[in-house]
C-alpha cells in the first residue's frame, strides 16, 4: 500500500498530493489519503483517512507562521509534545493498512514515523531546494531539527541531521525540468549522500516534471466577466502569507494605467478591497486563471511559479523564505519572471509597468510553457513512487 500524507495548512501541498493520488489511480496503484486535517481538507476531493491528532484552522495558521525559513530557526514548527503523538499515531496508521511506501506532502513527522514502522519515504515539497541545484550550504543549517532529534532520540530512530535532511526523503521528487532547473538529469539523479553525516543515509533524487495544482473547481461568474472585460489583469496568489502583504500588493498594483486587479483571497477576509478596478475572490482554479492574466504576482511557492510558467505568463515574486527565492531566482534567470522583496512594495508598480512594456518576459514564460507541456510531472511522480513500492514489496517477500 502508498500512503499519501497531505499536510492541509498548505494549499499547495494538498493539491500536489490530490494531482499524484490521480496519476497512482490511474494506473491502478494501491493509494490511500491520509491527512491530519487543517485549513484545506475540504479540498480533498477522493476517500480519505483523518489520523489524530487532528490540526485545526487556528493550529495550522501557527504552523504555516513558524515554517520552515519563514519561522524562528531555534524551533520545530511542532511541539515536542505533538512530534510524538503524531509520529506515533502515523506509524500505527501505516501498520494497520500494511504501507510499504509515504508520500508527503510537508507532514514533516513522517520522518519518524516511517523509520518506526519500516516504511519508505517520499518528499515532494522540497522542490528544487536539492544539494545539485543549491550546492551544500543547507546540509550545514541544523535549523528546525532539535525538536525532531529530541523526539527520534527518545523513539530510538534515527534523527534529523541539517535542514536539507529534514526536507528530503529517502527518494526525493524533483518537481522540475533539467532545462528550466539548470541541472542535468544526468548530474542530479547520480547525486548520493555518501557517508557525509549532514544526510540521512540512502537518499536519492529524481527529475519529475512540473507538479502543481489543478483544482477541480469552477470559474465564479463574477471572476469570468472579470477577466474577459478590455484591459490587462493582474493575478494576485500569495495563498501561504499574511493578510498584510496581500493588501499592500493589492494597495499598489492599481497605480499602474489600465492594469486591474484580480486576488485570490483563500483563507483572508479582504472583501473591502473590492472596486470597479480590484476584484477578491476565493480559493481559485489558479491554472485557469493564469492564462488570461497579464501578468501574476506571487510569492514565489513551486506550485503558484509552476502554474505561471505553464501558462506562458510572466510573473514578480515576492519571496517569503529560502526555497521560493530559489524558485524566482531560476524563472528570473530564463527572463520570465522578476524578484521583489516583500518589504519593497512601494516599488511593485514600476516593475509591473516595466514588465508588461515588453514581450521579453511573456516570450520567456511562453517558451518554458511549451516545453511543460511534454512533460508529465504527476504521472513521472506516480510511475517513481510506484517503483519504489515495487522494490520495497520485493525486498520483503518470502524467499
Amino acid at each position: 500500500m502508498i500512503a499519501l500524507l497531505p499536510h492541509a495548512a498548505y494549499l499547495s501541498e494538498t493539491s500536489r498530493m490530490l494531482e499524484i493520488h490521480r496519476a497512482l489511480a490511474a494506473r491502478g496503484a494501491p493509494v490511500r489519503l491520509a491527512t491530519h486535517g487543517g485549513t484545506y481538507e475540504h479540498l480533498i476531493d477522493v476517500p480519505y483517512d483523518v489520523i489524530p491528532p487532528h490540526m485545526d484552522a487556528e493550529r495550522c495558521a501557527r504552523f504555516v507562521r513558524e515554517g520552515v525559513g519563514i519561522g524562528p530557526y531555534d524551533q520545530s514548527v511542532y511541539s515536542d509534545e505533538e512530534i510524538r503523538a503524531h509520529a506515533l499515531a502515523e506509524a500505527e496508521y501505516f501498520r494497520t493498512h500494511g504501507v510499504r511506501v509515504a508520500v508527503t506532502g510537508f507532514t514533516l513527522t513522517a520522518l519518524l514515523s516511517t523509520r518506526l514502522a519500516g516504511v519508505a519515504l517520499v518528499t515532494e515539497h522540497q522542490g528544487i531546494f536539492v544539494p545539485p541545484i543549491t550546492g551544500e550550504y543547507t546540509a550545514d543549517l541544523p535549523v528546525h531539527c532539535d525538536g525532531f532529534n529530541r523526539v527520534a532520540a527518545s523513539l530510538g530512530v534515527e534523527g534529523v541531521p541539517s535542514l536539507a535532511a529534514l526536507l528530503m526523503g529517502d527518494l526525493a521528487l524533483v518537481p522540475e525540468i533539467p532545462e528550466v532547473a539548470g541541472v542535468p538529469a544526468s548530474v542530479l539523479e547520480a547525486w548520493t549522500p555518501g557517508a557525509d553525516p549532514r544526510y540521512r543515509p540512502g537518499t536519492r533524487l529524481r527529475y519529475t516534471g512540473p507538479l502543481f495544482a489543478h483544482l477541480d473547481l469552477p470559474v465564479p461568474p463574477e471572476v469570468d466577466a472579470f477577466l474577459d472585460a478590455p484591459g490587462p489583469v493582474a493575478y494576485v496568489a500569495l495563498t501561504s502569507t499574511d493578510a498584510d502583504l496581500v493588501r499592500a500588493v493589492t494597495a499598489a498594483l492599481p497605480a499602474v494605467d489600465g492594469l486591474r486587479v484580480l486576488v485570490a483571497a483563500t483563507v483572508h477576509d479582504l472583501g473591502d478591497l473590492d472596486s470597479d478596478r480590484v476584484l477578491v475572490g476565493g480559493i481559485l482554479p489558479s491554472h485557469e486563471i493564469m492564462p488570461r492574466a497579464a501578468l501574476a504576482v506571487t510569492a514565489g511557492g513551486q506550485g503558484s511559479v509552476q502554474t505561471a510558467l505553464a501558462s506562458g505568463t510572466p510573473l514578480i515574486a515576492l519571496p517569503l523564505q529560502p526555497e521560493q527565492a530559489l524558485n524566482i531566482a531560476v524563472a528570473e534567470r530564463l527572463d520570465a519572471a522578476r524578484t521583489l522583496a516583500p518589504d519593497a512594495v512601494p516599488g511593485l508598480p514600476a516593475l509591473a509597468k516595466e514588465m508588461l512594456s515588453t514581450d521579453v518576459h511573456r516570450r520567456a514564460a511562453s517558451r518554458i510553457r511549451d516545453l511543460y507541456r511534454s512533460a508529465d510531472g504527476p504521472g513521472r511522480a506516480a510511475e517513481a513512487v510506484i517503483e519504489l513500492h515495487e522494490t520495497t514489496r520485493a525486498a520483503t517477500a518470502p524467499a
